[in-house]
């Protein structure tokens, strides 16, 4: 074959170093954003950082004298936060035991002290010998953070050796000795064992000691048949029954979960959904838009510099202004996903989450003229402030399942509706899913079995058999 020249016209999309820099901006979350600005000024002399304006000039809506009436009404609407949206910041199957236990487990949490670190504070004031204290050691490091012990014993004392050499009773009696450690019941291997440390055995009344054996043998019997019946079983009154259960209620099943296991995360809202009299109206975030601007005294130096220096300059002077670009690109870009997501969920604003609307990604994406992936980089670690709460933008994007009426829901309704189901249901005879199925399809929502399994087990909330409470 011979050698030969050919010619060839065509179209190929190549990424410029602008629109390169642009995307890696695009898909940084705030403080991400703020680490890469802070590294530009750093390094980059013809940038940077005006004065911060004055408080006053804080004011998230940009409002003229004649709208300062509707900024005003907005900035409240944004601290007071109704009851309604304290469902959002509480977990409603979360176990405490209150009072000044409470506020001492808040005061290690806001310590930043771990429930390992409070365990081991206790041991070393505690009189023991040097061999019990290696074995204790190696107890407190396998007790999870909800306060239970995570190996057997027989695993324990292999990982003793060969230093130490411990009987599974020598283990044993220094196990209980932590157990009575604060908080009262941590390093329990089963939740029985848990509420029966916490069950003080100076006490001796009727109501102690049947609770004490209530717990020892007949927890399952009371969630599955209810106080009355267990009572009717183990031929007890009915009043020490009650008297028995509510003391079981009053104990932490949980007994480490009041304990920080790590430093809080700070989220910084990117955009602020308001209410004005128009509607509602979307606001970028005091750190959308980052003030950068080009240092003057630098910029004319380029003119008078030697031909080295003046090369570095103009080069430095190009990326700033491309930062500069690219970080306005980012800010418009942000805003405008945020002012769509309002427009398309206003009604969950008016009216919580089951008015949320189905919402896909390519839907904004063609009414904004994006590409869906660039819609997809910007719902990342992006967060809108509303007065129900702070989510991502990702959150107000779901799926769509088909009502009744020939309309649609949202997945993220359903799952409030699967919430509030729940929430309202007698403890004593929880909802099964398919109970569950039967009361969203009176609702006019026709959804499978599995996809009710699905949403409750994406909100954390256990089956009807674990959700059997004690009456």
């Amino acid at each position: 074959m011979k050698p030969a020249l050919q010619l060839k016209i065509g179209q190929n999309l190549t990424l410029t170093p602008q629109l390169r820099q642009a995307i890696r901006l695009l898909q940084l979350s705030s403080a991400e954003l703020e680490a890469e600005i802070a590294a530009a000024l750093e390094s980059n002399p013809l940038l940077e950082q005006p004065e911060e304006p004055a408080p006053e000039e804080h004011a998230l809506p940009e409002a003229s004298q004649a709208d300062a009436g509707d900024a005003a009404d907005a900035t409240d609407d944004l601290l007071d936060i109704p009851d309604w949206a304290q469902e959002y910041q509480s977990d409603s199957y979360a176990a405490g035991s209150g009072g000044e236990d409470d506020e001492r487990e808040r005061a290690f949490a806001d310590a930043g002290l771990g429930l390992q670190n409070h365990l081991l504070w206790q041991l070393n004031l505690t009189p023991m010998s040097p061999r019990d204290r290696v074995i204790a050691a190696t107890l407190i490091e396998s007790i999870g953070e909800d306060g239970y012990l995570s190996e057997p014993l027989d695993a324990l004392r292999d990982g003793l050796r060969p230093d130490l050499v411990a009987e599974p009773d020598e283990i044993e009696t220094v196990l209980h000795r932590i157990q009575r450690f604060d908080p009262l019941g941590v390093g329990a291997r089963t939740l029985s064992e848990c509420l029966l440390v916490q069950l003080s055995p100076g006490d001796a009344t009727p109501a102690v000691d049947l609770a004490r054996h209530i717990a020892s043998e007949h927890l399952e019997a009371l969630a599955r048949l209810g106080s009355e019946r267990l009572a009717a079983r183990l031929g007890a009154a009915p009043d020490i029954m009650h008297e028995a259960v509510q003391l079981l209620r009053s104990l932490d099943p949980r007994p480490g979960s009041g304990f920080s296991h790590g430093a809080p995360e700070y989220i910084v809202p990117d955009a602020y959904a308001i209410r004005r009299r128009d509607g509602w109206q979307a606001r970028p975030g005091p750190g959308c838009q980052p003030q950068l601007g080009i240092n003057r005294h630098y910029e004319s130096l380029i003119g008078v510099a030697s031909r080295a220096d003046a090369t570095y300059l103009r080069a430095q002077l190009q990326e700033a202004r491309w930062l500069i670009k690219s970080l306005e690109t980012r800010a418009d870009t942000v805003l405008r996903v945020a002012q769509a997501i309002v427009r398309h969920q206003s009604n969950f604003l008016e009216f919580g989450p089951e008015a949320m609307r189905p919402l896909v990604l390519r839907e904004v994406a063609d009414e904004l003229g994006l590409h869906e992936s660039t819609v997809s980089r910007v719902t990342t670690r992006k967060y809108l402030h509303t007065p129900r709460g702070t989510f991502e933008f990702k959150h107000f994007f779901s799926s769509s399942l088909a009502t009744a009426d020939g309309g649609a829901a949202s997945g993220t309704a359903i799952q409030a509706m699967i919430r509030r189901l729940i929430e309202g249901e007698n403890p004593r005879k929880p909802l099964s899913d398919a109970k569950l199925v039967e009361a969203l399809a009176t609702e006019g929502v026709m959804v499978a079995r599995r996809t009710v399994a699905k949403y409750r087990e994406a909100q954390g909330i256990p089956s009807s058999n674990d959700r059997q409470r004690l009456q």
